[in-house]
């Protein structure tokens, strides 16, 4: 980003008279006083500590201006006085996205939204200057950043939105203004504060609220709420599946531990993506679809996907120093995506004892046992060798499977035993197993997961 003084201070509507300084550039915008480099602007973000606090850091740091909220002081920097620097710094990245135009594709879903973003980037930037949510910096702060840390010549803007309540999404697509919004599932991720999946389809349509007259929502298929509630739109609507009924559709014929190959009705060319399982192939269906919509020709798009870059701790095949193989999924759980994941592990064509290791799947209010039980559906002793069940509504699974695996393969631990399970996988696994570890990211299973890696 490359702004002047006097251009940010219209942009965030200043309150104060910034003429009082001589105008001039500033070429980037950081609320982490540690990341701020010569000649950036600095955000005073108020959370649980007050950003104002670290302004002298961010002037040692280089930072030659700042926006300002405080009124009972000032800052010895050039300001621009705001009524809120939250939505001044939205306000901001609303007129950096204005300002560059780029086609912005907007996506969201209760799992796969990132990887789901990283195909549609790998996709895109075959033929256009793409940028790209980094990391999950996706929401009311990280959103606005990322669209302030986009460079002048993108052509492609593609963002990731996340949620955990009604009404943050709809603020999202408000800033963001996105030519084409993808919704690439809905699960049971939040239900505990939305209550049901209806609302939970409401939450994610909120993507359309800023979704540009003429512009695109692309759904599943196969999710009958969501196809609902998109009778109500006026734009454009496309849907995905491995129905043949979809717009566009896919068909698995090749599924490989670190690798899925399929076909789509768009072309008779055979697509490989670098990563496992149907699901996967759902997001890459998504990819395609907002390609086509953008003129990459179907050549490159596969191209793209064949060699794309995921994000950490999206279904991430690891190697252990013995030679394990690791399939650390660890970031997220719902009760969808957690069976999609437990299906495809079990298919993989291999040798080894397959092992899981599963936490518990925050977040899912009254229902959560039942939810949690569901799960030994998805679980069978001739696929899957041994399981580890991991913190407090596990324990309910484990009562579910105990007439479906012997004793000696089944074990549970206690949120506080994240010791003893660690010790019991060293001693139970080795180079001739295959394991996957599947969590809501707040039962720190990383830690598992580093911890038998090495």
């Amino acid at each position: 980003m490359k702004m002047r003084f006097y251009e940010i201070a219209k942009a965030v509507n200043a309150q104060n008279d910034v003429t009082l300084w001589e105008d001039f550039d500033l070429t980037g915008v950081e609320f982490d006083s540690r990341q701020i480099v010569k000649g950036n602007l600095f955000v005073p973000l108020i959370g649980q500590t007050d950003g104002h606090s670290y302004i002298s850091s961010a002037m040692k740091n280089g930072a030659c201006a700042t926006l300002w909220q405080k009124i009972d002081s000032t800052p010895d920097i050039p300001f621009i006085q705001v009524a809120s620097t939250q939505k001044a710094l939205q306000d901001l990245a609303a007129y950096w996205r204005q300002k560059v135009n780029p086609r912005v594709v907007a996506i969201t879903g209760s799992n796969g939204k990132t990887t789901t973003k990283d195909m549609t980037a790998a996709v895109c930037s075959q033929c256009w200057r793409t940028y790209k949510t980094q990391g999950n910096y996706n929401n009311n702060i990280g959103l606005p950043y990322t669209i302030l840390h986009m460079p002048v010549d993108t052509q492609v803007l593609v963002l990731e939105m996340g949620m955990d309540n009604a009404h943050q999404i709809d603020e999202l697509s408000l800033i963001a203004q996105p030519d084409i919004a993808a919704i690439t599932m809905i699960g049971e991720s939040h239900i505990e504060n939305l209550g049901s999946r209806a609302n939970i389809a409401q939450a994610k349509m909120e993507i359309t609220a800023g979704l540009k007259q003429n512009g695109t929502l692309i759904i599943p298929f196969d999710e009958p709420l969501l196809r609902q509630e998109a009778t109500q739109l006026e734009q454009h609507i496309y849907t995905f599946g491995l129905n043949d009924e979809a717009f566009i559709y896919g068909k698995v014929i090749d599924c490989q531990k670190d690798a899925t190959t399929f076909i789509t009705n768009f072309s008779e060319q055979e697509v490989t993506i670098p990563v496992l399982g149907s699901y996967n192939v759902k997001n890459a269906l998504i990819a395609l679809l907002i390609g086509h919509l953008l003129e990459v020709p179907f050549a490159k798009m596969a191209q793209g996907l064949a060699h794309m870059h995921l994000t950490k701790n999206r279904t991430q095949w690891l190697k252990a120093n013995n030679g394990m193989e690791i399939l650390s999924d660890v970031y997220n759980a719902n009760p969808t995506a957690m069976k999609l994941v437990l299906d495809n592990f079990a298919r993989i064509q291999t040798t080894k004892r397959k092992v899981v290791v599963l936490g518990d799947m925050l977040e899912l209010g009254v229902k959560a046992a039942d939810m949690h039980q569901s799960i030994a559906q998805h679980l069978d002793y001739q696929f899957i060798n041994e399981v580890y069940l991991y913190g407090t509504m596990m324990e309910h699974l484990f009562h579910a499977l105990q007439d479906k695996y012997p004793t000696a393969a089944l074990h549970y631990y206690a949120k506080d035993q994240q010791h003893q399970l660690m010790q019991d996988l060293r001693a139970r696994t080795n180079t001739d197993t295959m394991v996957m570890l599947k969590a809501s990211n707040g039962m720190n299973l990383q830690q598992v997961v580093q911890f038998i890696k090495e």
